[in-house]
């Protein structure tokens, strides 16, 4: 394994080989499966969308640039994130070069990353941005309505700008299960992605999941600490791979993405999207 950079650099082959591999996977209902510590019931994991423009990069250029941002894991492991993520795109979607760059701001909420958004893009320049959101607004006590207002915003924005988008909603821990304002947080996270048709990753559920499915409860978690551990990254590492490759499998070749202005360009005015499939049937 490489060693954690900013900027990392997997696979490399043909990328109508992953393709081929991904329709058939999605046809034949078998998409890659996340690691026996990491398997939940696809109503549980994501939700697909389409991915117009990463597709129309893997198709033209072979790579796909990924912009990943946000997070809540332990001192140290978050600089372990990448390189599970590179890991868990490799075995999902083996021939394709994937560049992904990892800017983490623990504590930040939506509202202060809708502006450092708009500069990560313009130095990024990303086809993909993975965006682990809404943690921290709730533990802040962040009024829902104002926090699902400035992730709309910043959502509708990167669309704007051809650039596809992939949510993770918050952490689950038993301590919060029942605390109704976090569970807005998290249903408003699942509300802008039905609006805007991005892809989610449940993390919420998924790690509910998980929690109750051994003896040692919440082993995703480190200690009392409300971050996610080794095991906890690397299992949201694989869940956002496979949300990635199901809906590449899933985004029709003809779609194509909306045209990139300058990045420190207005969003247009917001406009209806189409709304998330169905959860799909994952592994597990």
């Amino acid at each position: 394994m490489r060693p954690a950079l900013p900027w990392l650099r997997l696979g490399g082959a043909l990328v109508a080989g992953m393709l081929a591999v991904s329709s058939a996977a999605a046809q034949e209902g078998t998409m890659p499966a996340p690691s026996m510590e990491c398997r939940v019931p696809g109503s549980s994991l994501y939700s697909t969308a389409g991915l117009a423009a990463a597709k129309a990069a893997l198709e033209e250029r072979h790579v796909l640039k990924i912009l990943a941002v946000g997070g809540s894991s332990a001192p140290g492991a978050s600089a372990s994130y990448p390189v599970k993520l590179e890991a868990a795109l490799e075995q999902a979607m083996p021939h394709v070069d994937v560049i992904i760059d990892h800017r983490g701001l623990p504590g930040e909420i939506a509202s202060g990353a809708a502006e450092r958004l708009r500069s990560l893009v313009a130095d990024a320049e990303p086809d993909l941005v993975v965006w682990q959101v809404g943690t921290h607004d709730a533990i802040a006590r962040v009024d829902p309505a104002a926090f699902t207002e400035a992730l709309d915003e910043s959502v509708a924005w990167l669309k704007s700008h051809g650039i596809d988008v992939v949510l993770v909603d918050p952490l689950y821990t038993a301590s919060v299960a029942e605390d109704a304002d976090y569970n807005r947080i998290v249903d408003g996270v699942r509300d802008v992605a039905a609006r805007e048709g991005v892809a989610l990753v449940r993390r919420f559920e998924a790690l509910r999941y998980l929690a109750g499915r051994t003896e040692k409860g919440e082993g995703h978690i480190l200690g009392r600490q409300f971050r996610l551990n080794d095991l906890g990254l690397r299992c949201m590492a694989e869940h956002v791979a496979l949300t990635i490759s199901a809906s590449l499998a899933r985004t029709p070749a003809h779609d194509a993405p909306a045209p990139k202005p300058e990045p420190g360009s207005a969003a247009p005015a917001p406009r209806e999207t189409p709304a998330l499939t169905e959860p799909q049937r994952a592994p597990g």
